[in-house]
C-alpha cells in the first residue's frame, strides 16, 4: 500500500480526495478539479486512482497501465496529488469496493470521492452506488453543458436532503456520509476522448477539440 502512494502514508485525521479514472490519458482537466477540491475542500491531498481497466470500457481503446501513471505524473505535477495504482494493488475493479477497502484501511481518514457532473447522471448504473455515498462524503464538479441534468438525475434527487450549500464546502470532509456538495469552479475545454481522437486523427482543427472534463469515471 505505502509503495502505490509513494510511501506517503496518510495519517489520523487527514482530509483525502479520490478522484478515480482510466487517465486515458491524465490532462489539465483532471488536474485542475484536483487544485479546485484542494483548496474549495480544504483537502490534504488527492489520490488519482489510475484503473488498471475501466469495466466499461473496452481493453483496446486503453494504453497500458504503466504508460497511463507516467502520463498522469506529468499531468499532475503537484505535491499534494499523489499518482497511484491503488486499484491493482487492492485488486479491486468497482468504485464501491475501492472506498470500502480503503475506508477500512484508513479508518480514521476523511475521504471525498470526487467527480464531474457528467458521472452524478450516470452513477445509477454504477455497482451498488448508493453505497458509495454511504460510505464518504461526495463532491461533484460543474462540466460544460452537464449541470442542469445532473442537479435534476436520480441520485442528486434521492440524496437530495443531505446536500449541503456551496458554501460550507470546507467541512465536507468532516460530515458523516451521506453528504454531498455541487461545485461550480472554472471549466476546462479539455476531455480524454477528444484528446485520444485529436492523436488519431491530426487533421482536426485545434478550435473544434473541445469538450467537458473527462472525470472520474464513466463505470459500472
Amino acid at each position: 500500500m505505502a509503495a502505490a502512494l509513494g510511501g506517503r502514508l496518510p495519517g489520523p485525521g487527514q482530509r483525502i480526495g479520490l478522484l478515480g479514472g482510466s487517465f486515458n490519458p491524465a490532462h489539465a482537466g483532471h488536474r485542475e478539479i484536483s487544485t479546485a477540491a484542494l483548496r474549495r475542500l480544504n483537502l490534504d491531498a488527492v489520490w488519482w486512482l489510475v484503473s488498471p481497466q475501466n469495466p466499461l470500457k473496452a481493453k483496446a481503446g486503453t494504453a497500458p497501465l504503466p504508460r497511463r501513471l507516467a502520463a498522469a505524473e506529468t499531468a499532475a505535477h503537484h505535491p499534494r496529488i499523489v499518482v497511484s495504482a491503488l486499484e491493482a494493488t487492492l485488486g479491486t475493479t468497482f468504485t464501491v469496493d475501492t472506498i470500502t477497502a480503503l475506508v477500512r484501511r484508513f479508518p480514521r481518514v476523511r475521504f471525498v470521492w470526487l467527480m464531474g457532473a457528467d458521472n452524478l447522471i450516470q452513477i445509477p448504473h454504477w455497482r451498488r452506488w448508493p453505497d458509495i455515498f454511504a460510505a464518504v462524503a461526495v463532491a461533484v464538479f460543474d462540466r460544460p453543458t452537464y449541470a442542469l441534468r445532473a442537479l435534476a438525475a436520480p441520485a442528486a434527487r434521492r440524496f437530495a436532503r443531505q446536500r449541503i450549500a456551496e458554501g460550507t464546502a470546507g467541512s465536507l470532509a468532516e460530515r458523516e456520509p451521506p453528504a454531498w456538495v455541487f461545485i461550480r469552479h472554472r471549466l476546462n475545454a479539455q476531455s480524454s476522448t477528444r484528446i485520444r481522437a485529436s492523436k488519431q486523427n491530426p487533421a482536426i482543427p485545434s478550435g473544434k477539440r473541445r469538450g467537458g472534463v473527462k472525470s472520474s469515471r464513466t463505470k459500472e
